[in-house]
């Protein structure tokens, strides 16, 4: 039996600091790709990069009409992919959105998309989680402050910090909906948190995380030292950023719904094995474990 040496610290009996062990950008130099140099340079600094035109509105308008499809079709939402708002009982995401529709995995294969996350992992990938993100008006709740790498790590089994994630905007993101906030530099820290994962605790925070959480100061120091970005931007504009973002979202109060589509690229070779602090892997559709590479 192989040992993998746990890098990253996570759910003990108090917060642990540890400063990144991984590249941020794991292409060469000089590597070709979508992606200019410059802006390689920034998401290596900042831990994102925004694209202000990813897709164009005739095919916004296609992701738009899909998703009203889909979190109108009753099997859906029955479906244990589908998340569903606590109060307001609407769909608030739906997970593995890439295997649900053909749509959507043509997204995912798209090379605008998958190329950006290649040129920055520098190997093939695979998608070790998709979904849509509804967010609708009137009281959808927000997502609290947390690094998706100390979740995948801790829950996932992802060793290293070689992971991407994309929010695709298909409805307009202003400054009062709920959009993406990030804390820019982060990524080069991370922060492990205090307490145990209970079994299952996907069911509870798909909805409201509470274990893997920072804790106050924590979040304080991080604000004090990187300060913290909000993203606006039209539909079809998308924001890249690095697994070990501290990042979150407001509830949206507005009538006006947020809705994007999220997918996650892993490197084939940062394939998950057994989650470093949590009693059994989460289902496949949260953390993917077929890592046949995105072609």
């Amino acid at each position: 039996m192989t040992t993998i040496t746990d890098l990253y610290p996570t759910r003990g009996a108090a917060e642990v600091i540890t400063p990144r062990q991984d590249p941020v950008v794991w292409s060469a130099p000089g590597a070709e790709g979508p992606i200019a140099p410059s802006g390689l340079r920034d998401f290596d600094r900042d831990g994102f990069l925004t694209v202000d035109r990813l897709i164009t509105p005739d095919e916004v308008a296609v992701y738009r009409a899909e998703l009203d499809r889909l979190i109108a079709d009753p099997a859906v939402r029955a479906d244990e992919r589908s998340i569903i708002e606590p109060k307001s009982q609407d769909v608030r995401s739906v997970f593995e959105v890439h295997r649900i529709s053909e749509v959507f995995a043509g997204l995912v294969r798209d090379p605008r998309v998958v190329g950006r996350a290649r040129q920055i992992l520098g190997s093939d990938v695979y998608v070790h989680q998709s979904r849509i993100n509804v967010k609708p008006g009137f009281g959808a709740s927000g997502f609290y402050w947390h690094s998706d790498f100390e979740t995948w790590h801790a829950e996932d089994g992802l060793p290293r910090m070689r992971t991407v994630s994309v929010s695709i905007a298909l409805t307009e993101n202003h400054d009062t909906n709920g959009g993406l906030m990030i804390m820019p530099g982060s990524h080069r820290t991370f922060l492990g948190c205090a307490g145990e994962t209970p079994r299952d605790n996907y069911k509870q925070s798909l909805k409201m995380q509470e274990a893997g959480t920072p804790s106050d100061q924590a979040l304080t120091d991080l604000a004090d030292r990187h300060g913290i970005r909000l993203f606006t931007g039209p539909a079809g504009s998308a924001t890249w950023f690095d697994c070990n973002c501290m990042h979150g979202s407001g509830d949206n109060i507005t009538p006006y719904p947020r809705s994007n589509v999220f997918i996650v690229f892993n490197s084939v070779e940062n394939a998950a094995v057994e989650p470093f602090a949590a009693p059994v892997s989460r289902p496949d559709f949260i953390g993917a474990r077929d890592f046949t590479p995105v072609r």
